[in-house]
């Protein structure tokens, strides 16, 4: 098995692919603590790697963001080890019934504008966000204003207010007059 690894806009997070589905479309998960991670053998084995801050599962990419005082040469290694063995012996990706849901779906009380712009970031965002080994979802909509939390590479990344501001906002604009604003929850 080869795993590859891509930069991420974000210096401190690097995306591990393993060459087969890892999150496929049951959504993406995240693992901000150690205490979060104990749902998944691999997410608790990578979080025992020193200097590991988070852990974001998508599509078919782990990515794994690292603390500022430690190098990716420290690092790579190890967690490339702990992806591989995972996936070699096909281990369960979350111990039984441990696999989270994901959040950003539609729901009953959405409004029609709500769902006009969750459809928005499902089509157009979440894909080229993915590329970079992150995620957003939406938060909620208030007088105008769409909050969104950043996942993955894209949490604490220097350029996600960029993103937010330039990309997502003027096309949330476009398709939807009613949002004026953009911001991160």
């Amino acid at each position: 098995m080869l795993i590859q690894t891509e930069q991420t806009p974000n210096p401190a997070t690097l995306k591990f692919l393993p060459g087969q589905d890892v999150m496929g479309d049951r959504g993406v998960a995240e693992f901000k603590t150690p205490e979060e991670a104990s749902v998944s053998v691999l997410a608790e084995r990578v979080f025992n790697i020193d200097g590991v801050v988070s852990i974001f599962y998508g599509s078919d990419f782990v990515s794994v963001t690292k603390s500022d005082d430690m190098e990716w040469e420290h690092l790579k290694v190890r967690i490339m080890a702990a992806i591989m063995e995972a996936f070699t012996l096909g281990q369960p990706l979350f111990r039984e019934g441990q696999a989270p849901e994901d959040k950003d779906k539609n729901s009953e009380e959405d409004d029609e504008l709500v769902v006009q712009i969750k459809e928005l970031l499902e089509t157009r965002v979440r894909p080229m966000v993915a590329q970079d080994g992150g995620d957003i979802i939406f938060d909620r909509f208030e007088q105008g204003i769409v909050y969104l939390k950043m996942r993955g590479a894209c949490d604490g990344c220097p350029s996600s207010t960029m993103t937010l501001k330039s990309g997502i906002e003027n096309m949330l604009r476009h398709y939807v007059p009613e949002v004026l604003e953009v911001r991160a929850a």
